[in-house]
């Protein structure tokens, strides 16, 4: 078996699993933040369930850890109160990203299994650990039940061959998997990376790898243990693990070999993580800001890289440099090794552990037109503010706010670049005029049945009126920003369907009860949040078709009882299919047929799994 495959055999009580076996797995530990928290909390207490082991129960209070925003701060207190009442451990504001607090301190450990409403939970497959990022309804019927339902995946195998260039850092080594593999190319694989120089990678540098397999479409990116990985565990929690590693003869789908010699500096355009390409073809672009930090690049190293190039040095007029540190372990070592004085000293500013620039409306977000170099992990549009983010290395970062423009260690100038006055010239005017706000839109006023809550039996032939959207890798912050994150009221969540999608912002305010909607690729990459699978079910779609789905929203969706189905984009061609056009889809023979020329055909229909969960009106 593979890395994968042997933990989750071994956390269902079974000698072997293969890819495709739907199975129930015990989960290590169970973690809630405090986005989707409240949510999980509402779920347990609608549905009358308890917790099942609160010594194996966590909340990590780390999207907001300066409860900044009201309702972030009344969605903490919540979880406060419920935690106080079934004595459960909270990670509070002051502690930093739940995900590295776990590896930490020994709540992931290598073989475990661990769960959170956290996209990038899949990061412990840097200690070989299973962990996933998942939707409120999946983390709820973990807390209640221990275990939750999962389809074994497909492994991949990628062998790095050769020697790793000297300034090629383990951001740099993601970046051009992603330059390689895009987003969708390994969507829904298990991912294992072996290679000498792989061998030689710290912890540091394999979280970073592994925190960018939720950009990749990857169920998780799984490194084998190390001797060195296993001391560095040993202490930093006190307790020996045992090594984990494939069997020799594991079977897997592709194994891929590439040149790591072939690795460069690489920086993510703006837009997508997969956009890739070399930073000498950017050098040179001015900036307005630089951010260090996040789940990817907050770690010890990379402040210790971006303390090294900042010292005796000052960021350039005009650009703000944010540094956010993982963890507050991390920020007081940074505070004793003299860091925080020389990030200070050099003008940057400094903020306590969390997610920072990945969560709306803390540290790190940038304003319209502003142009920010992240070490960040995703750079969607709308993801980190209403700017342009590049994705970069922590040395490449700092190095490029004390120029004011891209650049590299090597060639930082004595010189920084300066901004031009633009008085006069009308700019600051059509930056307004830009950014002229859209009109309120209206709330959804949908009825219990439009929502899917009424206990009545679920249909499994619908018609309705077909949204085509030809755009692969639409991300959940496309269907439902992350600036409504706070909405836990489901009847609310309608109005801001595809808020973020160019050219589909209207959709909520146009579309009927009963329309399907039709799109292609890695439908719902990203995040976890379940508001993007609610939001449809607030307007009442009846369901979608995608030729694949993100692997988290996948789940939400089944579990939601929303009805997602693939297809083989001929079809569109055979029923000769239209934007608006009527058509009906049967969920248990994959029937589909145009109403309007009576053509049909067929797609991939609903497994038995997801027909028990929708026939059941969701996983609760």
């Amino acid at each position: 078996m593979t890395i994968i495959e042997k933990i989750i055999a071994a956390h269902a009580n079974l000698h072997h699993v293969k890819p495709g076996d739907i199975v129930d797995v015990l989960i290590d530990t169970r973690a809630a933040r405090d986005f989707g928290g409240a949510n999980v909390v509402k779920n347990l207490l609608d549905h009358g369930l308890d917790v099942d082991d609160v010594s194996k129960t966590i909340f990590t209070f780390d999207c907001n850890p300066g409860g900044s925003d009201q309702k972030y701060a009344a969605n903490q207190q919540f979880c406060r109160l419920y935690a106080r009442e079934k004595g459960i451990e909270v990670y509070d504001v002051n502690a930093g990203v739940g995900t590295h607090l776990a590896i930490d301190s020994g709540l992931a450990w290598p073989g475990s299994t661990f769960v959170s409403t956290d996209s990038h939970a899949n990061i412990m497959g840097a200690i070989s650990s299973f962990g996933q990022g998942m939707g409120d309804q999946d983390i709820a019927a973990a807390w209640a039940k221990g275990k939750v339902w999962f389809k074994v995946p497909e492994s991949v195998r990628i062998n790095l061959i050769g020697k790793r260039p000297a300034n090629v850092t383990a951001k740099d080594i993601i970046l051009n998997l992603l330059s390689i593999f895009g987003a969708n190319k390994l969507l829904g694989y298990s991912v294992e990376i072996y290679g000498d120089e792989m061998e030689k990678l710290t912890l540091d540098e394999r979280i970073t790898i592994s925190s960018m397999g939720t950009e990749m479409g990857a169920i998780i990116v799984l490194f084998p243990t190390t001797p060195a990985l296993l001391e560095e565990l040993e202490a930093k929690t006190g307790n020996r693990y045992d090594s984990v590693h494939a069997d020799a003869n594991a079977i897997y789908t592709k194994i891929i070999d590439i040149e790591i010699s072939k690795f460069i500096p690489m920086v993510a355009k703006p837009g997508h993580p997969h956009d890739d390409t070399s930073v000498e073809s950017v050098k040179g672009e001015k900036i307005d800001s630089g951010f260090i930090g996040s789940c990817t690049n907050g770690r010890i190293e990379d402040l210790r890289v971006a303390a090294v190039i900042l010292k005796d040095r000052k960021v350039a007029p005009g650009v703000v440099l944010k540094i956010v540190p993982s963890t507050d372990l991390i920020w007081n070592q940074a505070l004793e090794e003299g860091l925080i004085q020389v990030f200070k000293d050099a003008g940057a500013m400094v903020s306590n552990a969390g997610c920072a620039g990945c969560a709306a409306g803390q540290v790190g977000q940038n304003g319209p037109g502003e142009v920010t170099i992240s070490t960040g992990n995703r750079n969607f549009e709308g993801k980190q503010g209403k700017g342009f983010v590049y994705l970069a290395s922590p040395a490449v970062v700092a190095s490029s706010a004390i120029a004011g423009y891209i650049t590299t260690p090597d060639q930082i100038p004595d010189i920084p670049a300066v901004f031009e006055s633009a008085v006069g010239s009308g700019q600051l005017a059509g930056k307004v005029s830009e950014r002229e706000a859209k009109s309120e839109k209206r709330k959804a006023n949908r009825s219990e049945a439009e929502l899917g809550g009424a206990k009545s039996e679920k249909p499994t032939i619908v018609e309705g009126r077909v949204w085509i959207i030809q755009q692969d890798d639409i991300d959940t912050d496309m269907i439902f920003h992350n600036r409504y994150l706070t909405i836990t009221d489901i009847n609310e969540m309608g109005q801001y369907s595809f808020d973020n999608l160019k050219g589909y912002e209207d959709f909520a305010q146009k579309s009927k009860p009963g329309d399907i909607v039709i799109t292609r690729k890695n439908f719902g990459a990203g995040s976890s949040r379940q508001q993007a699978v609610d939001c449809f079910l607030s307007l009442g779609v009846s369901c979608i078709l995608a030729e694949s789905y993100g692997a988290i929203y996948e789940r939400n969706a089944i579990n939601a009882a929303l009805p997602i189905l693939t297809y083989d984009p001929a079809i569109l061609k055979e029923i000769d299919l239209q934007n608006g056009d009527i058509i009906r889809v049967n969920f248990e023979s994959g029937e589909i047929g145009n109403l309007r020329n009576s053509k049909s055909g067929r797609i991939n229909k609903f497994y038995d799994a997801q027909k028990a969960i929708y026939l059941n009106g969701g996983l609760l």
